[in-house]
């Protein structure tokens, strides 16, 4: 095999650890993974999720019938497709795309990856600025600002991005830490907040009349003014999809290969059903009783400051571990040390915040993230059960000792290229396309692999 380029020495330097399978003695128990999902999926998109399902008209049976649906179909994708490849491989998501598509398709993937990374945390860090600028009496966007509506909005922004940049750098063991300790009691936030507010809407003490006020003042059916109109399907597919990058585009294979057995996927059903379905239930109720579609002020109108610390906390503990993977993705570019890559990340995704349309179009935003993501989920998938059955070889680029395997790369674009027609042609909407695009970037990868595989031959 040929002497690895600069580029592969990066890459292998940046993730030195993650070269060899997990050993038997580094596997961890069913806790660690239960507070994990639980620490990262109540988190400061919780609170603009809930409410967007409100101004886009969702009834309240599409709402939790629905959100019931869609968890569990996300659940069963980390415990079937993700969990059991995890622990029978034990490779990271990046070494394991590595042995199958080579040192260069997956530069390209870290740096797309990275971007979504920034564009992550910057809808973050708007989040935790509507709740730091509460004090300055800054004008906050609403659901139909697409650009910065002030100047005291862009010094916020400004501010609080510069801090979690900071903290991104300085101190991501003690601030994953502290998110752990922080996911109950943002929880507990949520869920008081909520139930403090239903007096408000019209509830009876001991919750008589919450159907009726659920009904008709928050998930009435009826979308508001400039959103469009969501059914039940809408909520299913995003539900379901709202990971997808986690579980169908096979992130978490990084995560669970730590895990002693594949059941331990089902541990995700913790943040699912605390995190998206009863945060996101909290949050429309939160919505429903404001005066504001800004986080920062649906929570201080709901418990004062403790709702609006719950904003900035969920907000930060969200942006910082994801700011921070974007700075190790982009260190693979650059060759820069790590704090000086954070930083670029830092700028990126500050100046992403400053546009209000992040954070109030964030339901396409996580759809876009996902779908870009879920083919080559699809080809890990397929090369570790199909590509066998069909006399292929299983990760092509490490045995050929090639940078760039096409039959990944092309599965990639075709499959990226049809979901662009699909959503701008055909007017499908964004929620519906990453499942039919996993699925179809299964058979393509196969077709691509059999003609690849067999005609092109590359030499060893």
């Amino acid at each position: 095999m040929a002497q690895s380029s600069p580029l592969a020495q990066r890459l292998d330097a940046l993730y030195e650890f993650d070269r060899e399978p997990v050993t038997p003695n580094k596997l961890q128990g069913i806790g660690n993974f239960l507070g994990m999902y639980a620490g990262e999926h109540v988190a400061g998109t919780e609170f603009v999720i809930g409410m967007l399902f409100v101004a886009h008209g969702v009834t309240v049976r599409d709402m939790f019938l629905g959100g019931l649906i869609g968890n569990i179909l996300a659940v069963l994708s980390w415990a079937f497709l993700t969990a059991p490849i995890a622990v029978k491989v034990r490779l990271s998501l990046y070494w394991q795309l590595k042995k199958i598509c080579g040192t260069s398709l997956v530069f390209i993937y870290n740096i797309v990856n990275a971007l979504m990374f920034c564009f992550l945390a910057g809808a973050m860090v708007a989040v935790s600025a509507t709740a730091v600028g509460i004090p300055f009496h800054i004008h906050m966007p609403t659901l139909t600002d697409m650009f910065p509506n002030s100047i005291g909005w862009v010094v916020t922004v400004l501010a609080v991005g510069s801090v979690i940049t900071l903290m991104a750098i300085l101190g991501f063991d003690a601030l994953a830490r502290f998110a752990k300790v922080s996911a109950p009691w943002m929880f507990l936030v949520f869920v008081v907040a909520a139930i403090a507010v239903l007096p408000k809407l019209g509830v009876m003490p001991g919750g008589e009349g919450f159907w009726e006020v659920a009904r008709t003042k928050i998930w009435t059916g009826i979308a508001r003014e400039g959103q469009s109109q969501f059914t039940i399907w809408h909520v299913i597919f995003f539900t379901w999809v709202a990971n997808a990058a986690m579980h169908l585009g096979m992130s978490d294979l990084t995560i669970l290969r730590y895990a002693k057995k594949w059941q331990y996927g089902f541990a995700s059903a913790v943040g699912m059903f605390l995190g998206h379905y009863v945060a996101w239930l909290a949050s429309g109720i939160l919505y429903s009783a404001a005066h504001s579609a800004a986080p920062g002020v649906v929570a201080w109108e709901a418990v004062g400051l403790t709702g609006a610390v719950a904003v900035v906390i969920a907000g930060w503990t969200t942006a910082n571990p994801t700011l921070y993977r974007a700075g190790m993705a982009l260190q693979v570019a650059s060759g820069w040390s790590r704090w000086k890559v954070t930083l670029v990340a830092g700028l990126v995704t500050t100046l992403a915040a400053l546009f209000p349309a992040l954070v109030m179009r964030l339901l396409d935003f996580v759809a876009i993230y996902g779908l870009i993501l879920v083919p080559m989920g699809a080809v890990i998938f397929a090369d570790y059960y199909l590509i066998p059955r069909w006399k292929l070889q299983p990760f092509y680029a490490e045995k050929k000792g090639i940078g760039f395997n096409g039959a990944a790369g092309a599965t990639w674009l075709v499959m990226l290229g049809l979901a662009l027609l699909g959503n701008l042609y055909f007017k499908i909407d964004l929620f519906f396309l990453p499942v039919p695009v996993w699925i179809l970037s299964l058979f393509v990868y196969i077709a691509f692999s059999k003609w690849y595989q067999k005609e092109l031959k590359p030499a060893s």
